[in-house]
């Protein structure tokens, strides 16, 4: 049995470690066309490295990617991530309709979705796992994600409706109405309280009505809060004299299940890529069953209840995550799938490392059989891009750093802005080799049609100048360093893979262009995750983001007030409102150049240092088939299979045109349509 795949793991890592010491860890692979061994593995099992130690198997806790592939293994949400382009592909839903503004979905579930312990997976079970998301209680960060559900936001945040304290004859509550404190108020309610234009009127429901009646006025739940924002408007003061405040329940959140096997989730606005938004981790089926027996260990082996095509087997933190096939998984035809040789995938043992060369080394012995995405190093890279087995294909992501704009001397724009023109961006790509310059936060080329803001890329005399002008400046008004308060910034990162030596690149920079040593601070990445959020750092933290789905607002939302993973702490109403008028226009070009507005609008206020357009950056053997590339290196794992036959074997990146894999033809036609 190999190294890696015993129980001795921290045992093989140190084995490793010792033999790269003793053979000098020769790169090197020769003529060979692939890098390392090429054998498939005997047992059915493919080997992956998913990076560091996962957060949380709690898809509605875990964030980041290493948590999110295995996620894709456990758990299906109503629609999936094709494997190809990462557009959703029907999951547990079979198909959807949507209103002609895209403000509201109708999910058809399957009827043989079954969880892993053979129970239907129904209607009421993404209703559960919507209103779970969104509970204070959970304190999911990824629940801003769904906010454009109505009153979502405003039970995640126990926020109040506002009533009548007594009902009237028919033992029915007079609410306050938004639009009776601010006219401005648009929503998706229209004269008619019933179905819209488009919808099957047989689906009509009370609930429904409710959705669609004008929106309550909601206040913040928190009594202070609450009185200094009625306070300061004598209008809205004027409507609530007298009245109740009651909070807002998860029953008030727009999810409804019409019956088993229909589902209607109803927005506050139109949305038109909310069904791209859906495949991600948060909107995934959890087992209310599990969790309601076991409370905090559902997760854990023996407990868990799976949705996915695969189920859990082991977990051992800092070690590994096995997971085999799940029996009773819906999708017998594809997942059952299998090669001309028959050899399908019958377990996954997924491994967190960090280390780039050790991963590359055990890819090298044949040890594993892929790794995650920006391991390859730097220093590698010439050896190993010509390899039939290295992936080379466009990424929809952004590498930045967070400035804290909550915290000074990081809340003056003039400082954020030098900061990011004091670094060479153009050095940067060439320093890295496979990355490109990013001079703007939605990555430029991935989103056709979508009309770039400009934005400079580096300029180290305008940088001196503006932090001259915010007052670090001698009595002839240049700029000095010496003024500047270097103890109150420090560059946090997580020290996974180059994140370090990017850190003292970065730090190099300033003290070139700006004579500032910044002090770097490493945290592990499970604290990391847990502190950049809140905006526990100070001036700057390491960020990077990969596109929850295909479309510019996966990356300006992230600044929208409310945001769960907005590091920045930055927030602005008109930004919000330029975000919000964007997405109520039908014309999907239209909408592209109101975006690219609010993003030239977020360029200017600065909250992030821009560094870099990613390139995928890793490798699989040439046996592993149907897992491709994508724009976010999100594997639907149930495609995947071990071809043995060489003839058969991939000799490059997997061809990324054609048919996605899983996504019927009318699906395509209302992706399409919904673009």
């Amino acid at each position: 049995m190999s190294f890696l795949r015993s129980a001795q793991f921290n045992l093989a890592i140190a084995l490793v470690s010792l033999s790269l010491l003793a053979i000098g860890c020769s790169v090197s692979a020769g003529n060979d066309p692939y890098f390392g061994r090429t054998a498939p593995p005997q047992n059915h099992t493919l080997h992956y490295v998913t990076g560091s130690e996962v957060e949380s198997l709690d898809p509605q806790v875990g964030t980041g990617q290493p948590d999110t592939r295995i996620y894709m293994a456990l758990f299906e949400g109503l629609v999936e991530y094709g494997p190809k382009t990462t557009l959703p592909i029907p999951g547990v839903a079979e198909k959807w309709d949507l209103n002609k503004d895209s403000s509201e979905f109708v999910f058809h579930l399957r009827h043989d979705a079954r969880w892993s312990n053979g129970d239907p997976i129904t209607a009421d079970d993404f209703v559960y796992s919507f209103r779970r998301g969104f509970s204070p209680a959970q304190a999911s960060r990824a629940a801003y994600l769904g906010y454009y559900i109505k009153y979502a936001e405003a039970y995640n945040e126990g926020a109040v409706f506002v009533r009548d304290p007594k009902p009237n004859a028919q033992g029915e509550y007079t609410y306050v109405l938004e639009k009776d404190v601010k006219p401005e108020a648009t929503g998706i309610e229209a004269a008619t309280e019933r179905a819209p234009e488009g919808e099957d009127a047989s689906l009509d429901t009370p609930f429904h009505h409710f959705m669609h009646a004008p929106s309550r006025l909601v206040l913040p739940g928190d009594e202070k809060d609450r009185a200094e924002e009625i306070n300061k408007d004598p209008k809205l003061k004027a409507a609530v004299a007298g009245k109740e405040f009651v909070p807002v329940k998860a029953e008030d959140i727009g999810v409804e299940p019409i019956d088993p096997y229909t589902l209607r989730v109803t927005l506050t606005q139109p949305a038109p890529f909310f069904i791209k938004l859906m495949a991600h981790q948060f909107f995934r089926v959890v087992p209310k069953k599990a969790i309601e027996q076991y409370k905090d260990t559902w997760t854990q082996p023996g407990h868990i209840i799976c949705s996915g095509p695969f189920v859990l087997k082991e977990w051992k933190p800092y070690n590994r995550v096995v997971v085999e096939r799940n029996p009773y998984y819906w999708d017998k035809t594809e997942y059952w799938k299998q090669s001309p040789t028959g050899e399908k995938i019958e377990q996954i043992i997924y491994y967190p490392l960090q280390d780039n060369s050790t991963i590359m080394n055990l890819y090298k012995s044949g040890e594993i059989d892929a790794f995650l995405n920006h391991t390859v190093p730097k220093a590698w890279l010439d050896v190993i891009i010509p390899k039939r087995d290295y992936m080379d294909a466009p990424e929809n992501a952004i590498d930045y750093y967070d400035f804290n704009c909550k915290k000074p001397p990081m809340t003056d724009a003039r400082v954020r802005k030098a900061f990011n023109l004091a670094v060479d961006k153009e050095a940067y790509a060439k320093w890295r080799k496979i990355v490109k310059p990013a001079s703007t936060f939605v990555p430029a080329g991935i989103f056709p049609s979508y009309p770039t803001p400009q934005a400079e890329l580096f300029n180290p005399q305008k940088s001196r100048q503006l932090l001259a002008e915010a007052g670090y400046a001698d009595a002839h008004g240049n700029y000095d360093p010496k003024k500047f308060p270097v103890n109150d910034v420090e560059l946090t990162y997580n020290p996974d893979g180059s994140n370090g030596e990017i850190a003292e690149w970065v730090q190099a920079q300033w003290k070139q262009n700006l004579q500032l040593t910044i002090p770097l601070k490493a945290l592990e990445f499970r604290t990391f995750l847990t502190a950049r959020p809140k905006g526990e750092f100070k001036g700057i933290a390491r960020d990077g983001w990969v596109g929850d789905y295909m479309d510019p607002f996966t990356y300006l939302g992230l600044f929208a007030s409310g945001a769960g993973d907005n590091g920045t702490q930055w927030t602005d109403p008109k930004f919000d409102k330029m975000l919000d008028d964007a997405n109520r226009i039908p014309d999907p070009q239209e909408r592209y150049n109101a975006l690219a507005k609010a993003e030239a609008y977020l360029l200017d206020q600065q909250p992030f240092l821009l560094l870099s357009i990613p390139k995928v950056n890793w490798m699989k053997k040439p046996y592993v088939k149907d897992m491709f590339p994508n724009p976010g290196t999100l594997h639907a794992w149930k495609f995947v299979y071990i071809e043995t036959d060489q003839s058969r074997w991939d000799q490059g990146t997997p061809d990324m045109t054609g048919e996605e894999l899983g996504l019927a033809d009318w699906q395509k036609e209302q992706t399409a349509s919904a673009r």
